[in-house]
C-alpha cells in the first residue's frame, strides 16, 4: 500500500510539472504572472514530504523532484511537435530555480532528520552517554 502511495505521488509530480510548465508564461494584461512558480512553491515540499512518509531513504524522498525535473526537461525543451515550452526568459529560470529550491530544502531537512535518528540509535546501542561519535 505504501508503494501505491509513492506511485500516486510520482504521477502527481509529473502532472503538476506539466501544468506548471503550461501556466508559467501566463500574462495578466501586459504584466507577466508566473503562476507556475507559485504552484511549484506550494506543491513541491508537499510531494517530497509525502514521498518521505513512504520511506526515509534519500532516493525515495528525492524521487518527486527527479520526476519533476525530467518531465520539465522533456516537455520544456523537446515539447510536443517540437515546440519549446520553456523559452529562454526570466520566467523559465524562475520556475527552474524555485522548483529545485522548493524540493531540495525539505529534502535536506528529511535527510538530516534521518541522520540524527541513525546517530541516536547508534549511540544507544553502544552505550555512549555523551553522544560522542567514535571513528
Amino acid at each position: 500500500m505504501r508503494w501505491l502511495t509513492l506511485a500516486a505521488v510520482l504521477v502527481a509530480a509529473a502532472l503538476l510539472a506539466a501544468l506548471e510548465l503550461l501556466l508559467q508564461p501566463l500574462y495578466i494584461g501586459s504584466v507577466p504572472a508566473p503562476v507556475g512558480t507559485v504552484l511549484v512553491l506550494l506543491t513541491m515540499p508537499w510531494l517530497v514530504h509525502a514521498a518521505a512518509d513512504v520511506s526515509t531513504a534519500t532516493a525515495v524522498a528525492a524521487s518527486p523532484l527527479v520526476v519533476w525535473v525530467v518531465v520539465l526537461g522533456v516537455l520544456g525543451f523537446a515539447g510536443p511537435g517540437g515546440d519549446v515550452l520553456l523559452p529562454a526568459t526570466w520566467q523559465s529560470l524562475l520556475l527552474l530555480v524555485a522548483g529545485l529550491l522548493a524540493g531540495l530544502l525539505p529534502l535536506r531537512r528529511i535527510v538530516e532528520a534521518a541522520d540524527r535518528r541513525r546517530v541516536r540509535r547508534s549511540t544507544e546501542r553502544n552505550g555512549d552517554p555523551h553522544g560522542m561519535i567514535r571513528s
